[in-house]
């Protein structure tokens, strides 16, 4: 048999290969292989995408690098070393400083060909849980935009009235009874300033919408956070320095951002609290934009995480709902208005909270 003759196989067997790496490519959910001493030997697309880091540096790096030792992946991993064929998890947490903090399902399986080796696929939370986020916080939006629309057009205009009766009574009442048409004056603004508030929900215009670089809506919130309320806080800033531009309202996008780094702070301690600040790019979320059929991509993700006390179990089913909230002195509205502010924009808000803090993510569409 000549050399020729004994290489002829070689060629189908590279091309049978070569399919079976496209197909794993092609797998929406990120997947990687691990040899026995935990070192990547095989990156999917998606897992380049989701650990935010290329398969030329990930390849023959332990996954010790990019996880705490101690995370429950690391269980599952030994479980399957043991001696189990396979070994799962419905709910992780896989946290470092360039993914941030992500809920996922976890499948470990052997490989029995090569001991030692495994594969672990990663899968987020359902879309149907996003789908069911999405559409609490539509309705949340559409409630205070319904509220704000019946504040503006039957409480402030008599609001006026009575304030305009109280000033016109006052000299006529006596001296020690005039704090009481006072009262009525000082109640009558306090009111007006809310409904002032609430007007911001009302309005039904399209959005005035431009490219730009999320990153400047970021470092202009973060100044004027510690110019004020955020001085006794230490900012933490995680970039994707490729990240496109966003689509959206520069201005109410800030307004947004600013609303949740506010309650971070508010959320922590002034010795020890940090505000950490992420961006990163994904795939696969898609959604039908508010009053339209078009289905609209989601890759840019903000994320507004604290290390504060989190938040109680019984406000987050109604975290954006109005007049919801945990501060004494608080409204209620400021996550209301995310809600709206995210939905116009056809955007996904997430959050976890945990005792020892809380992320917010800010799903939005790139421009074109």
């Amino acid at each position: 048999m000549t050399q020729a003759t004994r290489l002829a196989p070689a060629r189908p067997l590279v091309r049978e290969a070569e399919g079976y790496l496209a197909v794993l490519n092609a797998l929406p959910s990120p997947t990687f292989a691990l040899d026995g001493e935990n070192r990547f030997i095989f990156v999917s697309l998606a897992a380049e995408q989701f650990f935010a880091t290329s398969r030329a540096i990930l390849l023959g790096q332990e996954l010790g690098l990019e996880l705490p030792r101690d995370n429950p992946l690391f269980s599952l991993i030994e479980e399957v070393r043991q001696g189990s064929l396979t070994a799962s998890d419905t709910m992780i947490v896989l946290e470092n400083p360039r993914i941030g903090r992500r809920e996922v399902a976890a499948d470990v399986a052997g490989i029995p060909e090569y001991p030692g080796w495994l594969t672990v696929s990663l899968h987020e939370r359902a879309i149907a849980t996003r789908i069911n986020q999405q559409l609490v916080h539509r309705g949340a939006a559409r409630s205070i935009t319904a509220l704000g629309a019946i504040l503006a057009h039957e409480v402030k205009n008599p609001l006026s009235g009575i304030r305009g009766a109280a000033q016109l009574l006052e000299p006529a009442v006596d001296r020690n009874e005039r704090h009481l048409t006072r009262l009525i004056c000082d109640e009558a603004d306090r009111i007006a300033g809310l409904v002032q508030n609430m007007e911001a929900f009302s309005g039904d215009q399209p959005l005035k919408r431009a490219a730009f670089n999320v990153h400047e809506v970021l470092d202009h919130v973060r100044t004027l956070a510690q110019s004020g309320f955020g001085k006794h806080v230490r900012f933490e800033e995680f970039y994707d320095p490729s990240l496109p531009p966003v689509l959206g309202n520069k201005d109410l996008l800030i307004q947004a951002v600013l609303n949740l780094v506010k309650n971070a702070a508010e959320a922590v301690q002034p010795e020890t609290g940090v505000i950490r600040l992420t961006t990163r790019y994904q795939q696969g979320v898609r959604v039908t934009a508010p009053g339209s059929s078009k289905r609209t991509n989601l890759p840019l993700v903000i994320g507004i995480e604290d290390n504060g006390c989190g938040i109680p179990e019984d406000l987050k089913p109604h975290l954006f709902e109005p007049f919801v909230t945990s501060k004494p002195q608080g409204k209620g509205l400021g996550l209301a208005l995310v809600a709206k502010i995210i939905g116009d924009h056809g955007g996904l808000i997430e959050f976890s909270s945990r005792p020892r803090g809380t992320v917010f993510r800010l799903l939005l569409p790139k421009a074109d």
